[in-house]
């Protein structure tokens, strides 16, 4: 079975230089100079300096930074848009700097694509047609050869097999029905569901992202999150998504590389880089974030201070009630199976009625599981009677989250 967690990217020592004083440049950098006495003194700009990364296949990878970090550069350099001044980025081991005009041309065609900030539609296309614009060019290898061979039942044949998938792609991403609408009528989250159609379409292995909501209002963007995340899981595409907004890093990203003046300051879980930042910068950056949209209930669940199992009797209940203070205790069975939930007075009706667990144990029991955001259990956990129960896909209990554990997590 192939291992989805591979490194499908690697970058190794990336410098990216603009203007004169180059050699210079890299001798004040490699003494301690910052970005900006480099430039004030040789008019030269960093844009990146020894960045080293991993990209994890069939992952979501947030760059974030401000502006003149140097993110929209180094994303560029996946695609080789834009050519190291030194290092290497290596796509499944192969150096991209090393490829010829033909390789760099099918790897843009069949690895890699990309999504814009400003959508990139054409406005004399449909809906149908610039989602299958890619697979016009991926299948007949440039526009004159398209337009030089579109007559005969072949072409035919080849173009109602694009559109067939141009119009899967469309369905995947909401906009069945959309296909003939002229673009120009579309609102500005329909034409970025467009743009993500057209780079889905090829089914590349990347998807860069360049800010691609920044300009979407704050609803829209909060839907092409969701639907990111749901296209992401399902594809399994790798995803290196570009942004500054700390909370849409966040919610997005399985891991987060924070960038400042072209370097990398840390790379980690958006879980790790909130409880650990690297440095104050990092502090600073993650302290606007809302931890409640950053942290999981497998973050602040607690172990529970005491179990039943289903086939012990009430007088052993009620004893650990009484011995840990408890008006609940959680049912179990041997394989720590979560049964329900039992109260201390249903388990002294047991016990006066001779009755066993099983038969009065609370089976409705509120339930999440460890990878749930904080967030999406908060208003659950405000109207809970009980704290709510943690539990793995097979139901085995793996802790309790209280209100209390909720409420300590947001400070």
């Amino acid at each position: 079975m192939e291992d989805r967690n591979d490194t499908i990217i690697r970058v190794e020592h990336v410098s990216k230089l603009y203007g004169p004083n180059r050699t210079e440049a890299v001798r004040m950098m490699e003494a301690g100079a910052t970005k900006d006495e480099v430039y004030q003194k040789l008019g030269c700009t960093v844009a990146l300096w020894d960045v080293n990364l991993e990209i994890p296949r069939g992952k979501i990878f947030v760059i974030i930074g401000l502006s003149g970090s140097g993110k929209s550069t180094m994303v560029r350099c996946f695609n080789r848009l834009n050519r190291p001044s030194a290092g290497r980025v290596l796509f499944e081991e192969a150096d991209l700097a090393a490829m010829d005009k033909t390789a760099l041309l099918e790897f843009r065609r069949n690895k890699i694509s990309m999504v814009f900030q400003s959508f990139g539609l054409m406005s004399h296309r449909d809906v149908l047609g610039n989602a299958a614009y890619g697979l016009e060019v991926k299948n007949e290898g440039s526009m004159r050869s398209y337009l030089g061979g579109m007559f005969g039942k072949k072409k035919r044949v080849e173009r109602e097999k694009r559109e067939q998938k141009a119009k899967e792609v469309l369905a995947m991403v909401g906009l069945s029905g959309w296909e003939h609408q002229s673009c120009a009528q579309l609102s500005g989250g329909m034409r970025q569901r467009v743009g993500i159609a057209r780079a889905l379409a090829n089914d590349p292995e990347v998807l860069l992202m360049d800010e691609p909501f920044s300009a979407l209002d704050p609803l829209v963007r909060r839907d092409m999150q969701f639907e990111l995340l749901q296209i992401q899981r399902k594809l399994q595409k790798t995803v290196i998504f570009i942004t500054h907004d700390i909370d849409e890093a966040f919610k997005l990203g399985d891991m987060v590389a924070i960038m400042r003046d072209g370097k990398v300051v840390q790379v980690d879980t958006p879980e790790e880089m909130s409880a650990n930042p690297a440095d104050d910068y990092v502090r600073e950056f993650t302290g606007s974030a809302d931890k409640s949209k950053v942290l999981t209930v497998g973050n602040i669940m607690i172990t529970p201070s005491s179990l039943v199992r289903i086939t012990e009797g009430p007088a052993y209940a009620i004893k650990e009630m009484r011995k840990n203070a408890l008006s609940t205790v959680y049912v179990v069975d041997h394989q720590l199976r979560l049964k329900g939930i039992l109260t201390i007075q249903d388990a002294i009706r047991a016990w006066n009625e001779g009755l066993t667990i099983e038969t009065v144990v609370k089976t409705e029991v509120q339930t999440t599981t460890p990878d749930v955001l904080v967030a999406d259990i908060m208003p659950a956990a405000a109207e809970a009677m009980y704290p709510i129960a943690v539990v793995e896909d097979d139901g085995r209990l793996q802790g309790i989250v209280t209100k209390a554990s909720v409420l300590a997590s947001l400070i």
